[in-house]
């Protein structure tokens, strides 16, 4: 996997060869991703990828989001190469410890996931029509999940007895919490980070979006 500065160079190259081979400073990577130049310059230093901007900078161009992760040419990623796996991406939706209501009328894109990262997630061409993707936002989930993170959530998964982690709807506000059914029908709602408390609710009051199959982390 590519460091966060190998990604920001690799997004360099690509505007570069659209600017007709012109040197790319950072804050013309800025520019193109359209957030501040103070912000990326932070952004570098922590190691964080603005993923959302990212994701819709390769999304115009038809690149798919594997030239991120891994080692490919530019030239290669410019291809529009043949794709895998579509999975539909809400951007502005984000969830964790209390992140926000979540509307399926939201704006939405599809990403193709190539069969490289489809294969690391389990993800199949065919199960692929029944994933979202969304963002995490707070320290809530780790060390499993990060600030930054993409989750895959999958639809069709919303038997709890067995655990897992899951996206759940209570009172128009989505998290992400690990669920551990109780025999007396309540649930357990686990927060990964032993700095969050958890708690014991009716699972009758959560409405289960999806469960969580998957993430993508760009720290390096």
């Amino acid at each position: 996997m590519k460091s966060v500065n190998e990604i920001f160079e690799s997004l360099k190259d690509i505007i570069s060869k659209e600017l007709s081979s012109k040197k790319v400073y950072d804050k013309d990577l800025a520019k193109f991703l359209e957030i501040n130049q103070a912000t990326l310059a932070t952004m570098k230093k922590r190691g964080k990828i603005p993923y959302d901007k990212v994701l819709d900078f390769c999304a115009k161009r038809k690149i798919s989001i594997n030239w991120l992760l891994y080692n490919q040419t530019v030239d290669s990623t410019k291809e529009e190469t043949e794709k895998y796996a579509k999975i539909r991406y809400f951007s502005d939706i984000y969830a964790s410890a209390g992140g926000g209501a979540f509307n399926y009328d939201e704006n939405s894109e599809y990403i193709n996931l190539d069969k490289q990262i489809a294969d690391k997630l389990k993800i199949s061409s065919q199960e692929a029509k029944n994933i979202d993707a969304i963002n995490v936002t707070g320290d809530s989930m780790e060390p499993t999940l990060h600030d930054g993170d993409m989750v895959f959530v999958d639809k069709n998964q919303k038997e709890i007895k067995k655990g897992g982690i899951f996206v759940l709807l209570r009172e128009e506000t989505l998290f992400i919490k690990r669920v551990m059914y109780q025999m007396d029908g309540k649930c357990n709602i686990i927060s990964d980070n032993p700095s969050y408390p958890s708690e014991t609710i009716p699972c009758e009051s959560l409405q289960i979006v999806g469960k969580v199959i998957g993430s993508l982390c760009l720290k390096p």
